[in-house]
């Protein structure tokens, strides 16, 4: 009996080292996303813009919506609809890291993609809205302000998808 008891602590604790792992993966995208945040909102009233490169600008917008300012124009309810959807997905990729911490390309994808979560669900809270302050643009166009989370959530979507061609692939 106490070997058995022994070895599920052992087997416990090997699976917890990884997600420790991919969790302070996600810790430290949050920190540094809620750190360029904090820099923003102390250097830049809203709507500013600095001049950075011929096609980037540093700005203050506040993003009340999802990506692209999806549901922006709400009356307020999404701002609680996109807390539970980022505390529902934050469970699940938990779960997901847990089962799945030993394959390291879709754990790093959900990794970034839990930090950035996390890290826009922190502005929800705090401020009702998404600090974006990244912005991009060629002439007249200007690509929708992001933020490192955004930044956290797109790479680790493209991770997911590469690794799902690269399975895909070997299978």
């Amino acid at each position: 009996m106490a070997t058995k008891s022994s070895s599920s602590s052992k087997s416990s604790a090997s699976s917890s080292a990884p997600l420790l792992q991919w969790l302070a993966i996600a810790l430290l995208i949050v920190v540094v996303d809620q750190f360029t945040k904090v820099l923003v909102l102390n250097n830049f009233q809203y709507g500013d813009s600095r001049y950075v490169f011929s096609f980037f600008n540093l700005v203050r917008v506040h993003n009340t919506g999802a990506a692209f300012s999806f549901l922006a124009g709400a009356s307020g309810w999404q701002r609680w609809f996109f807390v539970a959807l980022g505390v529902v997905a934050t469970i699940f990729i938990v779960w997901m890291l847990r089962r799945h911490g030993h394959q390291r390309m879709f754990a790093w994808a959900l990794s970034l993609i839990l930090g950035g979560a996390v890290g826009n669900v922190v502005d929800r809270l705090l401020h009702g809205y998404v600090v974006d302050f990244l912005q991009f643009h060629w002439a007249n166009w200007y690509y929708p302000s992001f933020n490192i989370a955004d930044s956290a959530i797109t790479v680790g979507a493209v991770l997911l998808v590469w690794d799902e061609l690269r399975r895909v692939k070997r299978g």
